[in-house]
């Protein structure tokens, strides 16, 4: 797996997912187990769903001459 999430995308991810699981511990709802993807895909930096389109917002090293 290639990391594909940069790390202001990282954060937003985390900090979404975590509002989501207490959005959903608040309101007593199982939905708010949603709030792992988000929190899983900024930790592990992968997201399967940018694949298929070819997304990454993860810098670019600069190629040495």
């Amino acid at each position: 797996m290639k990391a594909n999430v940069g790390s202001l995308d990282r954060i937003v991810r985390i900090i979404a997912g975590l509002a989501i699981l207490g959005a959903g511990y608040y309101f007593k709802s199982w939905w708010g187990l949603i709030g792992f993807g988000p929190i899983l895909t900024g930790t592990f930096r992968f997201c399967p769903a940018y694949l298929p389109f070819g997304l990454s917002t993860c810098s670019k090293p600069e190629e040495k001459k």
